[in-house]
């Protein structure tokens, strides 16, 4: 009797923040069809837990993702759907979702081709040391379509995206640190504890304001400066009341005086944290 296939995809809570897995690492996490739809329905379980502020997607098995499989192409119940209009979640998966709280990837290995592309839909991104990060599906004329060629230069820049859309070339992660494409580096088999740390750090803060913030840095890019600068202010007005005016208190009280920085006193009061 054959033993069953494991779960393609994982999802675990840590209190607020939760852990996402590409869970087939005898194909270094390459994407088929059943793990694009699995993944969209992870995504979606986080953004609808109203307890769960942060997000971090990883691979199993020491690598991200190595893109889409492309031994399930000849296979129609595993390749993976494409939409000749451009429409849908993506053919990874979640790709062409706006997500309205943050997600973080933690890169070990390979984040490459369709790989990329997840990590780009991170807001932010935790790389290894001996990581590397690239355009692979260049060789093999399989196009960007979930993403790369939109988040990549509004990333790096249109210059350093094109280098890394044209040639296909692998980039270290100490590269890729130096070019904006990644956030931290982290010494090898250590990307997903700090990226955990990371997510919970982001998950201690008050939460209006952040959010806020963050969906008008994704909003202005649409947007005439003039319209940008009063779209920024109609979110951030109501926040000076919801949060700004305690956090200013605890401030007066002498938190975070002399430039101390401390994450789990950011809260305002009365509000639920789980490190």
């Amino acid at each position: 009797m054959n033993a069953p296939h494991p779960e393609p995809v994982l999802f675990a809570s840590h209190g607020p923040v939760c852990s996402i897995t590409m869970n087939r690492p005898e194909r270094r996490n390459a994407v088929h069809r059943p793990m694009a739809e699995a993944l969209r329905a992870a995504l979606a379980r986080f953004e609808a837990d109203d307890s769960l502020r942060v997000a971090v997607l990883h691979g199993a098995g020491g690598h991200f993702c190595a893109g889409a499989d492309l031994t399930a192409v000849a296979d129609p119940l595993l390749r993976n759907e494409l939409d000749p209009e451009g429409g849908g979640a993506g053919p990874m998966g979640p790709t062409r979702l706006a997500l309205a709280k943050p997600l973080i990837a933690a890169i070990e290995g390979h984040a490459v081709a369709g790989g990329l592309e997840l990590a780009l839909l991170a807001d932010l991104r935790v790389a290894a040391e001996d990581a590397t990060l690239g355009v692979f599906c260049r060789r093999w004329g399989v196009p960007l379509i979930d993403g790369g060629t939109v988040r990549l230069p509004r990333i790096v820049g249109m210059g350093r995206a094109l280098d890394l859309i044209l040639t296909g070339r692998p980039v270290g992660a100490a590269e890729a640190l130096g070019m904006g494409l990644v956030n931290r580096v982290v010494p090898a088999g250590q990307a997903l504890e700090a990226a955990l740390a990371l997510a919970r750090q982001l998950a201690g803060f008050p939460q209006q304001c952040m959010l806020a913030d963050r969906a008008s840095a994704y909003a202005q890019w649409e947007l005439p400066l003039p319209e940008a600068l009063r779209m920024e202010g109609r979110r951030g007005t109501p926040m000076v009341l919801a949060e700004g005016v305690q956090g200013a208190a605890r401030f007066a009280a002498g938190a975070g005086r002399h430039g101390a920085f401390d994450a789990s006193a950011s809260a305002s009061p009365g509000e639920t944290r789980e490190n």
